[in-house]
């Protein structure tokens, strides 16, 4: 028998998770990128235990973000790439918000940030899933005139236009949980 829990953060929901965030990058700033970065995978390789899929769904947004910095490729420009980073620094705390041993809840409170970070970057994840599915698509390119280098770059430049675009467009006029970055 499968069991729906649906509810709704209120603003001053949302300021707390903002605050929680705050705290966690205040709490990582002696770490570097690389550290970031592994302890986020940690997070989602750690989970050994059935999770429920509300959970599971947002472990696989966070590898998107993890991917996002680590796609030499994709070459996630500076402000976004920091705006990520700040992001993923939340994981490193694993006596977060309802610490990771406890089962079944302690990824609660990780899903619920991961998605409140993915909605805020929801653009910046567009463009680059967009991003691969065009690398993979463009993969066994015949044309010799232009080089890989120069296919991604024409690509990458439009999607990272596209994005600051799409977000500029999306968040004028409204307040948003970017606001931790």
């Amino acid at each position: 028998m499968a069991f729906e829990v649906t509810f709704e953060l209120k603003e001053s929901d949302l300021d707390h998770f903002r605050d929680v965030m705050r705290k966690a990058q205040s709490g990582a700033e002696t770490l570097n990128e690389q550290q970031i970065l592994e302890n986020a995978k940690k997070l989602s390789q750690d989970i050994s235990v059935e999770l429920p899929a509300f959970v599971t769904a947002r472990i696989v947004k966070l590898n998107t973000l993890v991917a996002m910095i680590e796609d030499d490729e994709w070459k996630i420009p500076d402000e976004e790439r920091s705006d990520v980073l700040s992001a993923l620094a939340y994981f490193s705390d694993p006596e977060d918000l309802v610490p990771d041993h406890i089962p079944v809840l302690g990824f609660l409170d990780d899903a619920i940030m991961i998605e409140l970070v993915a909605e805020e970057l929801k653009d910046d994840i567009e463009a680059f899933e967009d991003f691969c599915a065009y690398r993979e698509r463009e993969e066994g390119r015949s044309d010799t005139t232009i080089t890989r280098e120069e296919w991604l770059g024409a690509k990458r430049r439009e999607l990272h236009s596209r994005m600051r675009n799409r977000r500029s467009t999306r968040r004028s006029g409204r307040s948003s949980f970017r606001s931790i970055f």
